[in-house]
């Protein structure tokens, strides 16, 4: 009776070790897929990067100024022209 025990113990320990070396290979096979899908996306992205056409920078559009504003902007000139260059 305990040779049947220490055989059904034994087939039970190796079963379980079985189960765990399962275990260990799938999360070792999802993390080298992980590592493989992460390669191949940092690949893309500076593939994308070096492919892609470079747009010249654009420059704001300025408000139009008005008249008035350049007149203004004279009259100004004119007065600090007067008190400033006469010193």
């Amino acid at each position: 009776m305990n040779y049947i025990k220490l055989i059904l113990i034994a087939v039970g320990l190796i079963l379980a070790a079985m189960l765990a070396f399962s275990i260990i290979g799938i999360v070792y096979s999802a993390l080298w897929y992980l590592f493989l899908l992460g390669v191949i996306a940092v690949g893309g992205a500076v593939g994308y990067k070096l492919l892609k056409k470079e747009e010249p920078p654009k420059l704001e559009d300025k408000p139009p100024i008005a008249i008035a504003e350049i007149q203004n902007a004279d009259r100004a000139l004119e007065e600090y022209k007067r008190k400033r260059l006469s010193k």
